[in-house]
């Protein structure tokens, strides 16, 4: 097939990863027939220090015409300063409403060779395999914001449409996975929760009776994702408790550079990142750890190019070289741990 990918290397740490992502891709064309055209663009920090915006009208017309948008990371200390006017995470927040992606697809699967990677108690974490469905383009980080000199306002802001079409992806996803569906919201407390549990009730009720549905307050989803994690299957919630939660429930799989993303909307174009940030502390050491980015290029194969067989096969390419000891420094104890290079090279050599 022919395909068009918009590649996005990003800040920090985002070129090297996305570097290995890159020869997976290409790996990938080769072995399989395919015609991949990747175009690289700035992003973020590396395009406010280019251009002044982190997302130049080029770029966003790239992604905008692509089939496919693969990101690195973004962000970094350079460009944080409380008084900045341009950040980085303004282009991303940017990129997702431009794509009409409002679906974050987040897979939790623990590793068996890896149960020792997490600060969890391995009997814990035995056969944990969740995917959390976070809605990416409503909410707190959306809404109006104001700043005066002893006070500031973030809106929270969600209407019936975007609470029914994250639920009916969620639903769609249990329904092909176990059957279960747990909903996060802080009803007890928010309007905005008190409608989403209404509406999510509703939708499940009259469209997907089958499903199992669970309401959970945003604070017991975060102790029972470390008191019984493998009890969960789907989990769907709100753009910031899902911000948050996914970050914690990394530390199940035993570090955020494990886990992959898939940004989707109605279409088959979606926006692919691990979940991972820019991590400035170790960019250019060449340690960084490349699964994440490179199971996000699965989640890619998968969900906007119908690539099945070939999305599997990088899965089991991956996995297969954590289980061989390809392990990076964030993942393993041993010395010397492998470079970002060298695990690249152990997915490449199974494909």
């Amino acid at each position: 097939m022919k395909a068009h990918i918009a590649v996005l290397p990003g800040d920090g740490i985002g070129p090297e990863v996305t570097a290995e992502a890159v020869r997976c891709l290409n790996r990938i064309a080769e072995r399989h027939g395919h015609q991949f055209t990747l175009t690289e663009q700035p992003f973020g920090g590396a395009a406010i220090d280019l251009t002044g915006e982190p997302l130049p009208p080029q770029t966003l017309e790239t992604c905008l015409k692509a089939d496919a948008v693969l990101l690195g990371a973004i962000g970094g200390p350079k460009w944080s300063a409380p008084e900045a006017k341009v950040r980085p995470e303004q282009g991303l927040l940017g990129l997702r409403r431009a794509l009409g992606v409002y679906a974050n697809l987040r897979p939790v699967k623990v590793h068996p060779a890896l149960l020792g990677a997490s600060t969890l108690k391995p009997e814990i974490l035995q056969d944990v395999d969740l995917v959390f469905v976070r809605e990416l383009t409503g909410g707190i980080y959306f809404g109006e914001k104001r700043r005066e000199a002893d006070s500031a306002t973030d809106v929270c802001t969600y209407t019936v449409g975007e609470v029914e079409r994250i639920v009916r992806v969620a639903a769609r996803l249990a329904q092909q996975r176990r059957g279960k569906l747990v909903s996060i919201d802080k009803s007890n407390v928010l309007e905005t929760s008190r409608l989403w549990r209404q509406v999510t009730s509703r939708v499940m009720r009259e469209e997907f009776p089958a499903v199992s549905l669970e309401h959970m307050l945003v604070d017991s989803a975060a102790m029972h994702l470390i008191r019984r994690p493998r009890e969960f299957d789907v989990l769907v919630t709100e753009n910031m408790f899902g911000d948050i939660l996914t970050d914690e429930a990394s530390m199940l799989a035993g570090s955020l550079g494990l886990l992959p993303s898939a940004s989707l909307g109605d279409g088959r174009r979606g926006l692919y990142e691990p979940i991972h940030g820019s991590a400035p502390d170790i960019a250019g050491r060449g340690i960084a750890n490349p699964y994440g980015t490179l199971l996000s290029v699965a989640l890619l194969l998968r969900h906007s190019l119908g690539l099945i067989g070939e999305s599997e096969a990088l899965d089991q390419a991956v996995s297969a070289a954590i289980e061989a000891g390809a392990r990076t420094a964030d993942i393993t104890a041993h010395d010397p741990p492998a470079t970002t290079r060298q695990a690249g090279e152990a997915v490449l050599s199974r494909l």
